[in-house]
Order: C-alpha cells, then structure tokens, then sequence
C-alpha cells in the first residue's frame, strides 16, 4: 500500500477486509433496485440487499444470500482520526481532550462547570498554518480547561478534563 492509496476498511459479523479504489473499479456489480445489487464474486453470483443504513455510524446492514450482516465502514479520515487518539468514543467514558498535533491555541470556547454535547467545538487550535476546531464525540462536562488563547500546545498535551 502506497500513501496515496485511500483504503477503506470494512468490519463484517467478525470478518474484517480493505478495499481501495482499484477493488472498486472491478467489481462487476449491477444495481437491481435502490437497495439490492447482482454481483459476481469468484465466478459465482452473489444478491447484496440493503437492509439498514446509519451514515453517522458509517454502519451498513446487508443481506448476502439470505444471510444477515452488520457492517462497519473506517474510511482514510476515520482511520487516520482513531490514530491520533480520536476515535469514535464507543460509548465509553472520555477523561480528557488532547492535542492531536502541536500548534497554537487561538480561541478557548468552554469553561469549567459547561455542559457540552456531542459535536460541540471546545476550542481552535492553529496547526500547519490551518484552523482546526476540536469538537467533543460524546456528551460531557468540563472538569478543566487547561489551555488558553495564545497558548503553545504539544501533541498529546491535555488541554481539557472532562468529569
């Protein structure tokens, strides 16, 4: 795999695989109705029927042959997100936000006590001459803002507690 090759990866009732654009492109697929596919795969036909979909999730539920699948979808942003720390929280608890790259922070939008919601901004931090707004994945309140404007961060420095 090249660095400018965008590979998905894709989690299936246990099975995981990747695809990348070239997958894609040769797949020999017929689009039946809005939800169902005819596919070839390993010479033999394959019926693919959409049974759900959660885009926020990036969740697909299909149906193979008869058989029921829950599929996850990571694409090239999701995969490179879980590697700086900001993966999809899972409904686990988060403690604290962290630097994802060293830069400055120019604006601070929270303070202790808030409440926040998923999708919240909690500050912008400047990076690679870029305005990145770090939002929070989960509902929260903030223990402790850590940061101020103007401030120098490193990556992986906490910048807010979260309770």
């Amino acid at each position: 795999m090249t660095g400018t090759t965008n590979v998905w990866k894709v989690k299936a009732n246990g099975f995981e695989f990747e695809l990348d654009a070239a997958d894609v492109q040769k797949a020999d697929f017929i689009r039946l109705s809005p939800t169902s596919y005819h596919l070839i795969h390993n010479n033999k036909p394959v019926v693919v029927h959409i049974t759900g979909f959660d885009a926020a999730n990036k969740r697909v539920l299909l149906e193979i042959n008869g058989e029921a699948f829950n599929a996850e979808i990571s694409d090239p942003l999701d995969q490179m997100l879980e590697k700086m720390g900001y993966a999809k929280s899972s409904g686990k608890h988060i403690s604290e936000i962290k630097a994802p790259m060293p830069g400055l922070v120019l604006d601070v939008s929270v303070v202790a006590g808030q409440e926040v919601n998923e999708g919240d901004r909690l500050l912008i931090l400047s990076a690679m001459k870029m305005e990145n707004s770090i939002t929070i994945h989960a509902n929260a309140k903030i223990k402790k803002v850590n940061v101020k404007a103007g401030e120098a961060v490193e990556k992986g420095q906490v910048l807010i507690e979260l309770e």
